[in-house]
């Protein structure tokens, strides 16, 4: 290499490397913010569809545990079950924004999560360096749930009805003693909101609401619903950056929070109540969308706190 080339070559590349290490620098407090804390990432189904997407993803929570943070993963997998439910020939519907769940679809819904996508973010983790454990409800008799109970509304003569969502589940009591000996044995929870009931059921359990169980049980410092949406949304489309739970009850009464939206929405409300300390609903299709909300002071999605 010749003199002037040696003398061109630190100008061209100093700068990005020195935007590098004040990256770094700026992500410091916010490391030591989460340092040792219990932080769950719900990954959303949609979330999961584009392949540099989920890469990002995985990057992203390798290295939350190399960082000294506790992250557990709570996955969804709604259109990979929506597929595969047509594939077979059985068909499927939502109400209240929940999928109504009959034997032949329960079956389905574990085979899918417990299953193949699992163990496709299980890989995905390990392929970035992370040592990654996948289970569901069932294992260890983590998670025990309870037949969901919904009601609706009539519009018009205001009179509740029940609304029958076969074996839809919702967490009745969470030991948290398998999350302890995997994080204690530094390794990444992956878990699929599948659930067992007292009376051995299979039950179908929203992957929000299992997320929010897990955060609360496990006194999270911070429970991420990654979606396919930008945050929660007001009547004009435009983000809310920030709610409260008394915000939050607001939206849903007058009808801005709507469909698949209110489960995340009570999702947050039980976890803030159970003592996590706050919750964020982001878009997960956003690269490295985890990082840039724990790690910088550029927060993304709509943040939701008890006051």
């Amino acid at each position: 290499m010749s003199d002037s080339g040696a003398d061109k070559a630190p100008d061209v590349q100093l700068p990005n490397v020195h935007v590098r290490a004040e990256v770094l620098v700026q992500a410091l407090p916010h490391m030591q913010r989460y340092d040792e804390e219990v932080v769950v990432i719900k990954y959303g189904g949609h979330a999961m569809g584009d392949r540099a997407a989920a890469e990002d993803f995985a990057e992203d929570i390798v290295l939350l545990e190399q960082s000294g943070l506790k992250p557990v993963v709570v996955h969804g997998g709604g259109p990979q079950i929506g597929r595969m439910l047509d594939r077979l020939g059985i068909k499927s519907e939502f109400r209240e924004g929940l999928r109504v769940t009959d034997e032949a679809t329960v079956e389905v819904v574990e085979m899918v999560l417990a299953g193949s996508i699992n163990k496709q973010i299980v890989g995905w983790i390990s392929a970035e360096g992370g040592k990654a454990i996948g289970l569901c409800g069932k294992d260890g008799n983590m998670v025990r749930a309870r037949r969901a109970a919904r009601t609706v509304t009539d519009p018009d003569s205001h009179i509740e009805r029940h609304v029958d969502l076969g074996l839809v589940g919702e967490p009745e009591h969470v030991d948290r003693t398998v999350l302890d000996a995997v994080l204690k044995a530094e390794l990444i929870p992956v878990l699929a909101p599948v659930a067992v009931g007292g009376d051995g059921q299979t039950y179908n359990v929203n992957a929000d609401t299992f997320a929010g169980a897990i955060a609360g049980a496990m006194r999270a410092k911070r429970l991420l619903l990654l979606t396919d949406v930008p945050g929660v949304l007001d009547k004009n489309k435009k983000l809310i950056p920030e709610l409260s739970i008394e915000d939050c009850r607001r939206l849903i009464a007058d009808g801005t929070i709507t469909a698949g939206m209110i489960p995340k929405i009570e999702t947050c409300i039980y976890a803030l109540e159970q003592g996590v300390e706050a919750v964020v609903i982001l878009d997960g299709k956003v690269p490295h969308a985890v990082l840039l909300e724990l790690f910088t002071d550029y927060g993304a999605g709509t943040l939701i706190r008890r006051s």
